[in-house]
């Protein structure tokens, strides 16, 4: 216990320390995950996914981060009387933001998603997606396609979201 205490002190201090000596930090060049640290439909670290969050701007000046394009795809359907004036997506090597329909798109293939089984990830250029699907595997697509399968995932994923909560929270309860 002791040792564990002490882990979180230091690592609390060093956290301080960079924070407080003014050197550029990796969120520092995210405005948006400065601005929104967190998902707000699952909770994750933004900053940590950066390479797969997204940032929707509403007609109404208001705006929705996520961690994921499964997410976006559930802030866009609470939100079916807003119109999107503006999604942007992270773009998977460089985590600066992109429009989203202009993105190239890699869809499943052996990389794990966020909040999905089903990947989908964004890419800036072409050539990246093409690198990134001959390693990985996946389709290549339009954001059409992407958001569809986000939303044809959804049932499936929420259901893997619930068990996979369900068992971690009888685990901290033994």
């Amino acid at each position: 216990m002791k040792g564990a205490s002490m882990k979180g002190i230091l690592a609390a201090a060093l956290f301080c320390l960079f924070s407080l000596s003014g050197l550029p930090t990796f969120a520092a060049g995210l405005a948006d995950v400065e601005k929104h640290p967190c998902c707000q439909y699952c909770g994750m670290d933004r900053e940590t996914f950066a390479h797969s969050r997204v940032l929707i701007e509403y007609e109404d000046g208001s705006a929705s981060a996520a961690c994921s394009l499964h997410c976006a795809a559930v802030d866009l359907a609470n939100n079916i009387d807003k119109t999107p004036t503006r999604i942007a997506v992270a773009d998977y090597y460089s985590k600066k933001l992109i429009d989203a329909e202009k993105a190239y798109w890699v869809v499943g293939g052996g990389k794990q998603g966020v909040m999905t089984s089903h990947a989908k990830w964004a890419f800036e250029a072409q050539g990246d997606a093409e690198k990134f699907q001959k390693a990985n595997g996946g389709a290549r697509v339009g954001f059409d396609e992407a958001i569809r399968a986000a939303y044809n995932d959804m049932y499936g994923d929420i259901k893997q979201i619930r068990e996979r909560r369900k068992m971690m929270k009888s685990k901290k309860a033994k």
